[in-house]
């Protein structure tokens, strides 16, 4: 393979006066890895697209929403939030599926410095009205799913302003969609500063309650250069490589939005690379197979934005082969490892398609690495290099630097790497150490610089894409009162990944069904983190001296039972 050239173009795009070079800046207090030629903040790249204007942008069912349309919905929303009051600074937190209007919300509060806060659409009351009350928005816009929520534990929303998204009908108490948009006017003037926060994305807390990742003005721009300069790189390497003439202009893109975008999967890094190019972006009501196939030909997708099992699902639907997929050119995953058969299944099955992928995280604006056709299938289990923004090393045990081929932890430094945690001091400290964070995962490097993900330190269930930590499931768990010792880890899932399993222990005289266990969950958290598979244990779990569950030996003699 064509390593040596990908190095070379490594040097050319980032060295001095390349598209992409790479300075050190202070930020937040350290000397770190910053692109010079990135935008100073969101405002900036957004205001860039003004360019496309009668280009298609935003496609949901049969309505289609231009560059243009959507500026001018844009502005009137930013308008409308300084008559309410909210000024740069405040937060606003949108809670709804993927529609067209939460783009045009996440565009006009970061173009005017207002921190948009994305709460997971799938969160129950109680899980809403942890976050509203952490990170205390001005403006909560909802659909009517979420709006029955709200009105569930209507205190939780006690002096939020609240705006109804595609209701159908008026809601009392409830701003119209329509009445902010008529808002109109021009963009408010505002400087923002890179270092502040453009959203809050929630990640699933080890002590049981989610943590609000600040993702600033810099690192979601750094995240954009970061794609943009993977696609870049890899061209640049293969045509030195073969000799061959640069390829076409690829057509502009049409982005399938799949994950929900309340993630930087599909915001940070589907939308943002859709809108960089002036590309469109169609989003669908919830994920399934055979329906984005028929979107894939009907708008001539060209890559799709999803989870590993999403790729998976589509190649192996009944219809793939009877339809018209020949517009894709990009097929993989983010939000998790995708397994090196599928790699080799995406190469052989889809014939325009290349394989790619990136590993990243909500720590750190998207991805941290990204590797994509030749390079993928050469090296199909590995997540690929590091972004040039990031210095990455693992480290031992007594977190010391440890060299090429070793396994540790992975720790990264860049300009992608968030603030911190909001109101979460210690959090951020045990995270972050002088600007590198701690991913968490275990990890190796090569030679080359090409990164391989081998297990995880966090006690962590990866579904779908989706981070399930085992203490938040464990403390709804133990909320039950029959429930006398718990223990939740992850298990092989062909489909997900992997699924959540609960190893549990009843208190004498109690009795309890999976039935009833599994409605207790669902009445305090997702759907999603409710466990699969439950074992009701007669014998006390498995402790070792210090009185600690032995969840690995657990997890590895139920799983065998399982299998």
């Amino acid at each position: 393979m064509h390593y040596a050239e990908l190095q070379r173009a490594r040097e050319q795009l980032t060295g001095p006066g390349g598209d992409f070079e790479i300075v050190e800046a202070e930020i937040l207090g350290n000397r770190i890895r910053t692109y010079k030629n990135a935008p100073p903040s969101v405002r900036e790249f957004w205001l860039s697209t003004q360019q496309f204007a009668e280009r298609p942008y935003l496609i949901y069912h049969d309505e289609v929403l231009t560059y243009a349309e959507t500026h001018n919905r844009t502005n009137a929303v930013a308008n409308w939030l300084f008559a309410q009051g909210v000024k740069p600074g405040d937060r606003v937190a949108i809670s709804m599926r993927n529609y067209p209007e939460w783009m045009i919300i996440y565009w006009a509060c970061c173009s005017v410095g207002i921190t948009v806060v994305g709460m997971n659409a799938w969160w129950t009351a109680e899980e809403m009205a942890y976050a509203l009350k952490d990170s205390e928005p001005k403006v909560l816009f909802l659909d009517v799913e979420r709006l029955a929520r709200v009105r569930e534990r209507p205190e939780i929303a006690k002096g939020i302003k609240l705006v109804g998204v595609r209701l159908p009908e008026p809601a009392e108490g409830v701003t119209p969609w329509d009445d902010v948009i008529a808002a109109g006017g021009d963009l408010p003037d505002v400087t923002v500063d890179p270092d502040s926060d453009a959203c809050i994305f929630y990640t699933s807390g080890t002590t049981g309650f989610p943590k609000g990742a600040q993702l600033t003005h810099r690192g979601c721009v750094a995240n954009l250069m970061n794609m943009m300069y993977a696609r870049a790189s890899s061209a640049l390497a293969v045509q030195w490589a073969t000799g061959e003439a640069p390829p076409d202009p690829p057509p502009v893109p049409v982005t399938l939005i799949t994950t929900p975008l309340f993630h930087v999967t599909a915001n940070n890094c589907g939308a943002y690379a859709a809108t960089a190019v002036g590309g469109a972006m169609v989003m669908m009501y919830k994920w399934e197979a055979g329906e984005a196939l028929r979107l894939i030909e009907k708008h001539k997708v060209t890559g799709m934005s999803g989870v590993p099992v999403m790729a998976r699902e589509l190649i192996n639907h009944p219809d793939f082969d009877r339809t018209d997929t020949s517009s894709l050119l990009v097929l993989g995953g983010g939000g998790a490892q995708v397994p090196p058969d599928l790699v080799q299944k995406i190469e052989d099955k889809v014939s325009t398609a290349r394989p790619n992928t990136g590993y990243g995280m909500t720590e750190t604006c998207g991805i941290i690495t990204s590797v994509a056709a030749d390079f993928y299938v050469d090296r199909p289990d590995s997540v690929g290099p590091a972004m040039p923004n990031f210095e990455a090393k693992c480290v031992g045990a007594d977190e010391e630097d440890l060299p090429p081929g070793e396994t540790g932890e992975l720790w990264v430094r860049g300009s992608s790497v968030i603030k911190g945690y909001i109101n979460r001091p210690e959090a951020t400290a045990e995270s972050i150490t002088d600007g590198w964070l701690h991913t968490g995962d275990i990890a190796k490097i090569d030679e080359d610089g090409f990164i391989y993900i081998v297990d995880r330190k966090k006690d962590m269930v990866l579904r779908g894409g989706e981070n399930i930590y085992c203490a938040e499931v464990e403390s709804v768990l133990y909320r039950h009162p029959a429930i006398a010792e718990c223990s939740v880890f992850g298990v092989p899932d062909e489909r997900l990944g992997e699924e959540v399993a609960a190893a549990i222990v009843v208190k004498p005289g109690e009795a309890l069904s999976e039935d009833t266990l599994r409605e207790h969950c669902l009445s305090l958290m997702a759907k999603h983190k409710v466990p699969r598979h439950i074992w009701m244990l007669d014998q006390p779990l498995p402790r070792n001296a210090s009185g600690k569950f032995l969840k690995r030996d657990l997890r590895e003699k139920l799983q065998a039972e399982l299998d």
